[in-house]
């Protein structure tokens, strides 16, 4: 039965990294363990079959590929070279090594990247659904470690071998590419979902100081300042009005005539006309007050003389 090389956590890892240092640690326990079942595999085999056990426990131990059927037996991968590779003549085809080299080195650099993808879709955390993280690298490593065999005398088989590598490389390269690309969007999704909570956490925050009286306060004094350029001495005025009319507390009603809020508008409902939130945003009944007094008094001070004169404004 031909090995598997899933290039995915290993089973004794479970997917459980120290905080901070997920890569390290997942490389290890890789690394120990193809090691481990290396040493003793290998010590059977001929030399240029430990010649290609150690190939893969190279590749194995740089990138984290998991054998889950050993290591050593590449040898059954020549199963699945095309048949026509026999009908090509010795004379027909010239090897070139540095084709070969250029070939094994984009092999590396793709399995590099599906394994630093694979433990950063691990280490994240996000559930990136029934397709998992694994990357099937079997036919990439089994073709590498005859392409470096070099007591392989099946040059016949060099043309389908490097065919071979070539579509590898590109299949594992895809499906890194795909893997990259539902952990980026998950990311993404999960990054929008926390900042939408922080906002609406901040914004709760925020009502709720505005809600209180210093907070209402706090931002009649801007409002009065910024929009329609009234002073201390206005809004020590106005501080005056609505302490006597509501204690700026917006939850403040009349039940003699059923007069509402901090300016206590009467009914309450007119202050919908500054924020349908009027009732429960301390704000809302500020810029509806601060524009009421403008338009029926022209100032702050004009409306707590009448205030103070009438018992009413």
């Amino acid at each position: 039965m031909q090995d598997r090389y899933l290039v995915r956590p290993p089973e004794d890892v479970h997917c459980v990294h120290p905080k901070g240092a997920p890569v390290a640690f997942a490389s290890a326990l890789i690394t120990r363990r193809i090691n481990t079942f290396t040493m003793h595999k290998t010590l059977s085999l001929s030399p240029a079959h430990r010649r290609t056990a150690a190939i893969t426990l190279a590749v194995g131990a740089a990138l984290g590929i998991v054998a889950t059927a050993g290591i050593a037996a590449a040898a059954p991968a020549f199963a699945s070279v095309p048949a026509r590779a026999a009908s090509v003549g010795a004379a027909t085809f010239t090897a070139n090594p540095a084709h070969t080299e250029v070939a094994i080195a984009a092999a590396r650099t793709a399995l590099t990247d599906a394994a630093s993808t694979v433990i950063a879709a691990e280490s994240s955390g996000i559930d990136l659904g029934a397709q998992g993280t694994a990357i099937d690298a079997t036919p990439l490593v089994s073709t590498m470690a005859h392409l470096e065999d070099a007591e392989n005398p099946s040059v016949l088989l060099l043309p389908a071998l490097m065919t071979s590598i070539d579509a590898q490389t590109e299949q594992v390269a895809a499906q890194t590419a795909e893997l990259r690309g539902r952990l980026d969007a998950a990311t993404a999704q999960q990054a929008a979902e926390q900042a939408a909570q922080q906002a609406a956490v901040e914004a709760a925050a925020s009502l709720a100081n505005a809600n209180t009286p210093d907070g209402a306060k706090a931002a009649a004094r801007q409002i009065a300042a910024d929009q329609y350029g009234w002073g201390d001495g206005e809004f020590s005025c106005l501080s005056s009005l609505w302490e006597k009319e509501s204690g700026w507390n917006y939850l403040a009603y009349n039940d003699d005539g059923g007069a509402t809020g901090i300016p206590q508008s009467l009914p309450g409902d007119k202050m919908a006309s500054a924020g349908a939130d009027w009732q429960t945003n301390a704000v809302t009944q500020v810029r509806w007050g601060l524009q009421y007094i403008q338009g029926s008094y022209g100032s702050p001070c004009a409306a707590w003389g009448h205030s103070q004169s009438m018992n009413w404004y």
